[in-house]
């Protein structure tokens, strides 16, 4: 007998999936799901979510595993579980829940088991949504996918308090979002990327990322940054990056490719391959302040003016412990705090136990209009270089306290090579640069 609505709906006192559909209780025997059972329960519950069409409504699985090839999320949907103890695994390929076009749909408390399954699906998740403009996952446990644990297009909603570990590729990605927030998640032990905001074309984003746990991201992807950051902007803008606790990245902790109008603020990063901070190539407008980088090839870069990269604000961070090449950075010569090119602001930081430079203004002829102010630099090789090399542009540096750089201060630099070691020494030998009321310690 065919399973239509008014005989679902009829049905639903005698269920124990405890689903809700308005004041009606669901019951799984009547549908005939069997939690634990090695077979394939797909049909039952596409049926119970397409009964709950169009409407909308509850339906929340029972304790137990059950095994499902992709379901299809309608609009108004809230698939929900007993958090840690409803799994829905992956018995054939590709997402195990998807929806396309679709609005207005929940998952919470439910454990997605992806069965170290693949499938031929662009930027695909084990949860894969297109196109819903309003969109809540919390409390949900995404693992064991080939895929990315969570893939959202062109959506807009919340991402919250989410377990996702042992992607094959990124925990959570994000293609042309339109509205959405990331926060409380647990991000682990994924293969190429953590959280992914990625654009086809460079324009407003809007992602709210705030409140995630980061860890043990790797790059078995390969490549020179494209894999292996705990958080990476990808041509999108006005996004904000905060208060996120992020270990042990193969790459960046936090890497800004071509992005504009972004904020990293309030970060602790913590064992970082490579540069820790990373603002890089055409990006305008990023405000860097307030994190902690402790354990990194280099601090907190802002460069590739050569790529139009320019703009940004580097203030009140702590850098320290940086130590020089790393497996993913095996060409740093010498390590860095903090780095920029082409107008910025570098102001009030504390640079501490680097085994190179703390603060490097410019490389060869990208230099233009850096500021250098009111910093702490301790125990470096050279506190602060500043380009000299032919073409490069202007420079301040003034107010900051200098102790135990035990090659140099202030040095001029043409690419590594130092072409005067001390700038304050004869001012009027480069006009571009302001050097004063730096306070320099003896080691």
């Amino acid at each position: 007998m065919a399973l239509t609505r008014r005989r679902f709906t009829t049905a639903l006192p005698a269920l124990g999936l405890a689903a809700l559909v308005g004041p009606v209780p669901l019951r799984a025997q009547d549908l005939g799901l069997v939690p634990g059972a090695e077979i394939d329960q797909t049909d039952i519950l596409q049926a119970a979510l397409d009964g709950l069409a169009p409407d909308g409504g509850r339906l929340v699985l029972p304790a137990g595993r059950v095994m499902v090839r992709t379901l299809d999320l309608p609009s108004g949907v809230s698939l929900e579980g007993v958090p840690g103890a409803s799994v829905l695994a992956q018995l054939g390929s590709g997402p195990l829940l998807a929806s396309r076009g679709a609005s207005h749909i929940t998952l919470a408390g439910l454990t997605l088991d992806g069965n170290g399954s693949d499938a031929d699906l662009w930027h695909g998740g084990l949860i894969h949504i297109e196109d819903c403009p309003s969109l809540t996952i919390a409390d949900c446990t995404v693992r064991a996918t080939g895929l990315n644990g969570i893939a959202l297009h062109r959506c807009a909603g919340d991402v919250r308090d989410c377990s996702i570990t042992t992607s094959a590729l990124t925990g959570l990605f994000s293609y042309d979002a339109a509205g959405l927030r990331f926060s409380g998640n647990t991000i682990a032990d994924c293969d190429n990327g953590g959280i992914r905001i990625w654009r086809g074309e460079p324009g407003p984003d809007g992602t709210l990322i705030t409140g995630n746990r980061i860890a043990r991201i790797g790059w078995t992807g390969g490549g020179n940054g494209q894999n292996g950051n705990g958080i990476n902007i990808f041509r999108a803008d006005e996004v904000i990056v905060a208060d996120n606790h992020i270990a042990d990245c193969a790459f960046s902790a936090v890497r800004l490719n071509a992005t504009a109008n972004t904020q990293v603020r309030g970060n602790l990063c913590l064992s970082s391959g490579e540069v820790a901070i990373f603002s890089e190539f055409e990006f305008s407008g990023s405000i860097i302040s307030d994190n902690i980088v402790d354990g990194a090839a280099a601090g907190i870069s802002m460069t590739n003016f050569s790529e139009g990269g320019r703009l940004a604000v580097c203030s009140g961070n702590i850098v320290r412990n940086l130590a020089g090449p790393s497996q993913t950075n095996p060409d740093l010569e010498t390590p860095y705090g903090i780095a920029a090119e082409a107008d910025a602001l570098i102001a009030d930081n504390l640079v501490d136990t680097v085994a190179g430079v703390g603060i490097s203004a410019g490389w060869g002829p990208y230099l233009r209009d850096v500021s250098i102010t009111g910093n702490l630099i301790r125990d470096t090789e050279i506190a602060i270089t500043v380009s000299v090399a032919p073409d490069a542009g202007s420079a301040t540096v003034i107010g900051n306290t200098i102790s135990g750089a035990r090659r140099h201060a202030i040095a001029g630099t043409a690419w590594w090579d130092i072409e005067t070691p001390d700038l304050t020494a004869d001012p009027a030998r480069h006009p571009a640069l302001t050097v004063s009321d730096n306070t320099i310690l003896q080691p």
